[in-house]
C-alpha cells in the first residue's frame, strides 16, 4: 500500500516531545550579504524547552546568528524517510564561561549521563566551545513524506 503524506499541527508540548527523542538538524542562518547559510547540527532540547546546538565562535553559523538572531531548523527523524519538522526561532549565542553548563545540559539532552564531567567540561573549555540556544517561536506541522490522499486512493 502507498504511504499517504501527513501534516500534523501540533502544540507547543506536542513539538517539544517530538524534537526531544531526534538529534539530527538543518540549521538556517542568514548571511551578511544576500542568501542563507545551511548547516547540518545536531541539536536537544533544554529543560526550557529550547533547541541548542553546540559549536564554535568562530563557524559562520555563529556569526550569523550573532548578526541576525531569526534562524530556522529543518528537525530530521534518524530515518531519512521519517517524521521531520521546521521550527522557526530566536538563536542567542552563549560563549564561555556562560556556555559550561548549558553545554552540560546539550549534552545530557542528547547522551544522558557523562562518565566524568569534570572531563567533559576540561574539554570544553580547552575546545573553546559556544553554544547556540534557540527558543522556538513558530513552526510548522510535523510531516511524512508520500502521496497525497487523492492520488493514494487512485492507486
Amino acid at each position: 500500500m502507498p504511504r499517504t503524506a501527513t501534516a500534523d499541527r501540533v502544540d507547543r508540548d506536542a513539538l517539544l516531545e517530538f524534537l526531544r527523542p531526534r538529534h539530527r538538524a538543518v540549521l538556517l542562518t542568514h548571511r551578511r550579504e544576500a542568501g542563507v547559510q545551511l548547516s547540518p547540527v545536531s541539536c536537544g532540547v533544554d529543560g526550557e524547552g529550547r533547541i541548542v546546538v553546540s559549536t564554535y565562535p568562530q563557524r559562520a553559523k555563529t556569526a550569523n546568528a550573532r548578526r541576525t538572531p531569526a534562524v530556522s531548523l529543518c528537525v530530521l527523524s534518524d530515518d531519512f524517510d521519517g517524521p521531520w519538522v521546521q521550527v522557526d526561532g530566536e538563536a542567542e549565542v552563549l560563549d564561555l564561561p556562560e556556555a559550561l553548563e548549558p553545554l552540560v545540559d546539550y549534552y545530557r539532552a542528547i547522551s544522558g549521563e557523562h562518565p566524568d564531567w569534570d572531563d567533559y567540561r576540561a574539554a570544553m573549555v580547552r575546545q573553546g566551545k559556544s553554544l547556540l540556544r534557540i527558543t522556538p517561536t513558530g513552526w510548522g506541522p510535523i510531516a511524512t513524506g508520500g502521496f497525497p490522499p487523492e492520488i493514494v486512493d487512485k492507486l
